[in-house]
């Protein structure tokens, strides 16, 4: 099967996400500045927006639809990614990854509203299985009563979920407007600075630098760029309804990162969520 320029593009984005979960985690597993993470990944994907543009000798457009468009999805994306930081803070990661991944049947449905485009069988079929992938790899909570607190946050997740389906769309649509697709991002990961600036300032009231945040930012920030840029340049040739829910398979390139370095086990319900992920790339990449 010869996979279109717009899946391939996906597919890449899903790689480096798969990376970048695997690099967040481990940032997570200390007690430290999830605002200045934001921020100082914003700034290396700001700086590296600027440099790629620089020498490809492409000009930034600041027309008044890119500039529209471009703070729209930056503010939606920068809202949820700090939704879903924040969220993660207070209910189990597993329960959190999962909702934010089910972001899939929200492109589906606005990208039916607001794009027109059309849900064919094949295509709800790959979206169920990606669905199915998810719920396989949840983890549940041992049953335990979620409280009001939990509830609060869960719900924050779900928000976050929401935002980041809206993103998928809203860039979709700049890009139809005929939006300069690298000034949208530029503007985008200026939102993640300023959002993280403020998050770290008046939510957490930690704002300092130290020389791991930084490495951390720096590595994240790279790989960001790549997320982004190619998941654009997908959206930009493919239906958002394909490529969006291609690249939210990236929770099983993060689940074979950490099964290959054995922070991370496999068994039988694993295996099976990497096989209906793998069925549900198949099955988009043949729309």
């Amino acid at each position: 099967m010869i996979l279109s320029q717009g899946v391939h593009f996906a597919l890449l984005s899903m790689l480096f996400a798969g990376i970048n979960d695997v690099i967040f985690k481990k940032y997570a597993m200390k007690n430290r500045s999830r605002g200045m993470y934001v921020l100082g990944v914003g700034f290396t994907w700001a700086i590296l927006q600027i440099l790629y543009s620089s020498f490809s000798e492409i000009l930034f457009s600041f027309d008044i639809l890119t500039i529209k468009y471009g703070l729209l999805a930056g503010v939606i994306l920068a809202v949820a990614n700090i939704s879903l930081i924040e969220g993660l803070t207070h209910i189990d990661v597993s329960l959190g990854s999962t909702v934010y991944r089910l972001n899939t049947v929200g492109v589906v449905i606005l990208s039916f509203v607001f794009l027109s485009e059309r849900i064919e069988p094949i295509k709800l079929v790959g979206i169920t299985f990606g669905i199915i992938s998810v719920l396989l790899l949840y983890k549940s909570n041992n049953g335990k009563k979620a409280n009001h607190t939990a509830k609060i946050f869960f719900w924050l997740v779900v928000l976050a979920s929401l935002f980041r389906a809206a993103y998928g769309v809203v860039s979709k649509v700049a890009l139809l407007g005929s939006a300069d697709k690298n000034t949208i991002i530029l503007l985008a990961s200026l939102c993640w600075v300023v959002g993280g600036a403020f998050y770290a300032k008046y939510v957490e009231k930690r704002f300092t630098v130290t020389p791991q945040k930084a490495l951390y930012s720096a590595v994240s920030g790279v790989l960001v760029f790549c997320i982004v840029n190619f998941l654009i340049l997908g959206l930009k040739v493919a239906q958002a309804s394909i490529v969006v829910p291609i690249a939210n398979m990236s929770f099983i390139i993060a689940l074979l990162i950490s099964v290959l370095i054995g922070t991370e086990k496999m068994n039988f319900k694993k295996i099976v969520a990497v096989a209906f992920a793998a069925g549900s790339i198949v099955l988009l990449s043949s729309v």
